[in-house]
């Protein structure tokens, strides 16, 4: 099936060739399925700088970037910008609004010119009810995932959450914290909800990589404040 971002945006931009209907979490769809997924999904072009969502609205859009780079950060009192992660063609951002009812722990801003492809949560809902297979097979993929992570918590793929989750926390303590002897001491901003959708992983897999942490020494938790001991922080 021809990509229908392609034709829209032509040679504008270098796209990804991935699209929606294959990501992961769509799997096990049929042709008419993948069809109708493409066909409803909000196709949108953004100009360098551009908003795509900001910190404290409620969660709802999901999107894969077709082309371009999105800066995902936070602003903090005082107007500090803590810079989390930049997503490039090919990431998907936002699959946590399926199972988490949580406001954007972040401000995802469009570094150059970006094209997204994606859904708002009422117009996926509307396609559920119209290919009711298709809310079944999400459900099935996540259920999926997570047992899968569940059973390999020493698998790269939990590598990843780990590593993601350590660099986003070395981002605050560096940029947000105090330095002591003891590391970087900084008040945790964020809950276990919001990491999960700032990494895009489920809050269980969280809990499980911030415990994996705290047992490696490489994150102290103290209440609300963590401390990144400084022999870690190579």
């Amino acid at each position: 099936m021809p990509c229908l971002c392609k034709k829209l945006i032509g040679d504008k931009l270098e796209m990804v060739d991935v699209c929606i209907g294959s990501l992961w979490i769509f799997e096990n769809l049929t042709m008419e399925e993948k069809q109708a997924l493409a066909e409803a999904s909000l196709k949108k072009a953004h100009k360098q700088g551009d908003i795509i969502f900001s910190q404290g609205l409620k969660a709802d859009l999901m999107f894969l970037i077709k082309a371009g780079r999105v800066k995902l950060s936070k602003f903090m009192e005082g107007g500090n910008e803590i810079i989390f992660d930049i997503r490039r063609g090919g990431d998907f951002v936002g699959e946590n609004i399926f199972s988490e009812d949580v406001d954007y722990p972040v401000t995802a801003t469009c570094m150059e010119d970006t094209f997204t492809c994606g859904f708002s949560k009422s117009i996926f809902e509307q396609l559920v009810l119209k290919y009711p297979n298709i809310g079944l097979q999400v459900i099935k993929n996540m259920s999926r995932r997570m047992s899968w992570l569940s059973s390999h918590v020493e698998s790269m793929a939990l590598t990843t959450i780990v590593e993601k989750l350590y660099r986003s926390l070395l981002n605050v303590a560096e940029e947000y914290g105090t330095k002591s002897d003891r590391g970087f001491i900084v008040e945790l901003p964020f809950t276990h909800e919001e990491l999960s959708f700032l990494v895009g992983a489920h809050r269980v897999s969280i809990t499980r990589a911030m415990n994996e942490l705290k047992e490696s020494g490489k994150v102290i938790q103290e209440g609300k404040r963590i401390i990144l001991p400084p022999s870690k922080l190579n």
